[in-house]
């Protein structure tokens, strides 16, 4: 039979605010959210370097050097979506996932088609520097990046 031991851990948060005399839930809450957005920050930093990055990769001629840049396409697309992921930035990764969708999708015996991805860091520059108030054009930028999807891949549907 196997025993599962179960040690609970509490959070700093919750041992400051337990304490006597220790943290307010509304201060540590205003910390929390301080915190978060400076993150946010440093995360969109890092959007932007990664959008600048695959900005920059240029096309392969030989068929291995081609599929290393795809690869670093790939790396860089993910990036973007883990850095956006946990602050609700879901153009930005509906975006970057298109082109991971495009490149799995790609066949490995014909030249993959760069402009997708020049296409993309296009799309994901304009998405950063878009207005939050302007939704319909970053919903004509991601439906335009749909339609590139559906012309590519054989019954392509991104997961967004």
């Amino acid at each position: 039979m196997t025993v599962i031991t179960h040690n609970r851990r509490r959070s700093r948060l919750s041992t400051l605010i337990d304490q006597p005399g220790g943290v307010s839930a509304g201060v540590a809450l205003a910390q929390a959210k301080a915190n978060l957005a400076e993150m946010e920050a440093r995360s969109r930093a890092v959007i932007e370097e990664q959008v600048a990055a695959l900005a920059a990769l240029q096309p392969a001629t030989e068929q291995d050097e081609a599929s290393r840049m795809l690869d670093r396409a790939y790396d860089h697309s993910s990036a973007v979506i883990d850095a956006a992921g946990p602050f609700e930035l879901s153009d930005l990764c509906t975006a970057a996932a298109n082109l991971c969708d495009l490149i799995d999708a790609a066949p490995e015996d014909k030249p993959f088609d760069w402009r997708i991805v020049t296409v993309h860091a296009q799309a994901l520059r304009l998405l950063l520097t878009l207005p939050p108030e302007a939704a319909d054009a970053r919903v004509q930028v991601l439906a335009s990046l749909k339609d590139v999807l559906k012309a590519k891949v054989p019954g392509g549907q991104s997961a967004d």
